[in-house]
């Protein structure tokens, strides 16, 4: 499809499961494909960080339950991608936030993380959310957040935090989600898309 946004998922190492939901890109790319006029591959790609798909993506999404390593080269190539355009949203699988926030603080030594307000764009691009990121799955009961990392004012990295909304674009038997929270998952992922390529 000429033209058309590729969503890619990032491959880590460090033994995480980088693979994890494999039904949720999917959902969410015919979710998004319905609901708006953006054009989307209707499959995800997979890519390591410096691959040739790489190199050609301007969407990463990046998700897992455990460690997380980049390597110096790698460390070095997401930074250089990120800064010259490119867009990765992390979203928290549960077990993996300790390990993303070492790798991120190792890409970004320089930044902070920024909770996102309720009146942030990414919040309601598409459609409303009025109170901000969606809760998906309890996880440890701590409310959802919406981090960023910014580079000259432009959000660089979105890290969706006790929020889980991987679990919410899978096939809706997987994880029992009710299907309000499904669609609010879903609602919210295309938010995403619409904002990463608005900025």
């Amino acid at each position: 499809m000429p033209g058309a946004l590729q969503i890619t998922r990032l491959q880590y190492g460090g033994g995480g499961d980088w693979y994890a939901d494999p039904s949720s890109l999917p959902n969410l790319i015919a979710y998004a494909s319905q609901h708006t006029g953006i054009r989307i591959e209707p499959e995800e790609v997979r890519a390591a960080i410096g691959d040739d798909i790489f190199w050609g993506s301007t969407y990463l999404y990046l998700t897992g339950h455990g460690n997380i390593h980049f390597n110096e080269e790698e460390v070095a190539t997401l930074r250089s991608h990120l800064v010259a355009g490119a867009f990765l949203h992390a979203d928290d699988n549960y077990g993996m936030d300790r390990a993303f926030r070492r790798e991120m603080a190792k890409i970004f030594p320089d930044k902070e993380w920024v909770e996102l307000p309720p009146n942030h764009p990414i919040f309601n691009i598409v459609f409303p959310f009025p109170d901000g990121l969606p809760k998906i799955h309890e996880h440890d009961g701590k409310r959802p957040q919406g981090l960023g990392l910014f580079h000259e004012g432009r959000l660089v990295v979105f890290y969706t935090y006790e929020c889980d909304l991987g679990d919410g674009w899978e096939d809706a038997q997987v994880h029992d989600v009710p299907t309000e929270l499904r669609e609010s998952a879903l609602r919210m992922g295309t938010n995403i898309i619409a904002y990463a390529l608005s900025r």
